[in-house]
């Protein structure tokens, strides 16, 4: 799921260290990245279905299970989805997030949480996620305009160093892109380095966006607009 030809998730001793990183250094940041989503989610209230692109260890995948969603995971990287297996059993499918091999509306909701940022084609994966969705579309990236961005950048290797990172404007600007202007579009950022929470300012870093689809606005609360 990355942008050259060799996938360092690909990579057995990448995929078994993996997980391991949200309970130790990473566990604030998987915290609060959680409750933005959580938050999002919960302007999308009628969603029960919910596939998880790029899943990986199926880290989020389980967390949208436990949320009581009927939640699948899809990861093109072997490696990753046998890890996934070895830690819970849930619903997972090998599979490409730029030719998803469902048909059209087959779920509520599709996330890609640090998914975007490894792809070849990321509007072509949102023209996909578009396709197989009824109420729309949950993203989570690494912002590119935060401390967090530039310290990725910064450490490089297998997995950063493939990365390409994306700033609040240029996220809503790649989903007007691949859907128009007319869609509801939220979003927030978190990880700032001195406090909790989230806020609408485009500095935190980690994007939360939640983006509803026309015919869904009408049938769901209203969201205050990105900026």
């Amino acid at each position: 799921m990355n942008r050259h030809t060799t996938n360092p998730f690909d990579d057995t001793s990448i995929a078994a260290g993996y997980e391991a990183w949200y309970s130790t250094v990473g566990l604030r940041a998987d915290r609060l990245e959680k409750s933005l989503l959580k938050q999002l989610l919960a302007t999308l209230p009628t969603t029960q279905t919910i596939l998880d692109v790029g899943c990986g260890t199926g880290h989020f995948t389980r967390w949208f299970s436990n949320l009581g969603l009927n939640a699948k995971g899809l990861d093109r990287a072997s490696a990753m989805l046998s890890e996934a297996i070895h830690l819970k059993r849930i619903d997972l499918v090998h599979g490409d997030a730029q030719q998803l091999p469902y048909v059209a509306g087959a779920f509520d909701l599709v996330a890609l949480i640090t998914t975007l940022e490894f792809l070849q084609d990321p509007l072509q994966a949102l023209i996909e996620a578009r396709r197989v969705s009824r109420i729309g579309l949950l993203l989570g990236t690494i912002n590119r305009s935060s401390w967090v961005g530039w310290k990725y950048r910064q450490q490089g290797g297998p997995i950063w160093g493939t990365a390409r990172f994306f700033t609040p404007h240029e996220l809503v600007t790649l989903v007007r892109e691949a859907y128009g202007d007319t869609h509801g579009i939220i979003w927030r950022t978190t990880l700032w380095p001195f406090c909790q929470g989230s806020l609408p300012l485009p500095w935190g870093g980690f994007i939360g966006m939640a983006v509803r689809w026309v015919s869904e606005t009408k049938s769901e609360p209203s969201a205050p607009k990105d900026g």
